[in-house]
């Protein structure tokens, strides 16, 4: 399954160059039946992961409104135990977030060793929304490219694997989506005069976007461009691009399991000998 990648600065990067829709050769049952078994696989590695505590995930979910934040969470993270995961979103700072640095609200809400977090949009809004709506001046957010990389670079030397995604709608597919919304009484609840309002700036939010792209992509925190147009296929890419990622660490993983129950068995016979104590197992 070709998925659009980014792991170093890239000058030239256009969203236009990436297709919304999926690719022609994709089944909609195929898929399906994918996603299921990587739903299986997703809950074994976060297991071996929760067990080791060496290292934690960070998925940033970033993209337009109606472009499936909510689902692709839904669908994806949800295959996993709740016990080791937590959904943060971040929307408008509360006063208390303004009298801090833009990265504060967000820091502490990193997942600890051997946990999931989920931010539903994140600390690139301040070089997204700021940005557009000209919330601050370009002298201060031009500058929190760097911090921002800085960060992930932190997170990624202290455990945390970083995965980040943009979900790649169409201007017509979210149109669509919006106006469902208002004839469906069970997503009426989501309606926004601003959904409307921000796509009136959707060229500048593309342009700030792409800046994003071109500028934080890493090694240690690549961008995923998801096509988003459909939701069957935006949720397998999402869960076939996490899977992919831990596979990497499951041997360490199993090593680290398999060392610490070596040193908990030794432990335990050294407490049974102390006691005089003989196992019968």
């Amino acid at each position: 399954m070709p998925i659009t990648r980014l792991t170093k600065p890239d000058s030239k990067f256009r969203l236009d160059d990436v297709s919304t829709d999926p690719p022609r050769e994709a089944s909609k049952q195929e898929a399906a039946e994918r996603l299921h078994d990587l739903g299986k696989e997703l809950l074994e590695l976060q297991e071996l992961m929760w067990g080791a505590r060496t290292h934690s995930v960070l998925i940033v979910l970033q993209g337009r409104d109606a472009a499936g934040k909510d689902g692709a969470i839904k669908n994806v993270v949800g295959a996993l135990n709740p016990r080791g995961v937590a959904v943060s979103s971040f929307g408008v700072p509360t006063k208390e977030e303004r009298e801090h640095d833009f990265l504060w609200r967000i820091h502490r809400h990193a997942p600890r060793a051997g946990e999931f977090a989920i931010f539903n949009r994140s600390h690139y809004e301040d070089v997204l929304v700021v940005r557009v709506h000209d919330l601050a001046p370009k002298s201060l957010w031009s500058e929190r490219y760097d911090h921002i990389n800085d960060f992930e670079e932190l997170l990624a030397e202290h455990g945390t694997i970083v995965i980040k995604f943009f979900l790649h709608i169409s201007k017509k597919e979210q149109e669509k989506r919006l106006l469902e919304r208002e004839e469906n009484p069970s997503t009426a609840w989501k309606l926004n005069v601003n959904d409307w309002k921000e796509r009136e700036v959707w060229d500048e939010y593309t342009e700030a976007y792409e800046d994003v792209f071109r500028r934080c992509s890493t090694r240690h925190a690549p961008w995923y461009i998801v096509p988003a147009d459909a939701k069957w296929y935006r949720n397998l890419v999402v869960a076939e691009a996490v899977a992919e990622t831990m596979r990497d660490y499951r041997d360490d993983w199993l090593k680290t399991l398999e060392r610490n129950g070596r040193e908990g068995r030794e432990e335990l016979e050294e407490y049974r000998r102390s006691k005089g104590v003989r196992h019968k197992g």
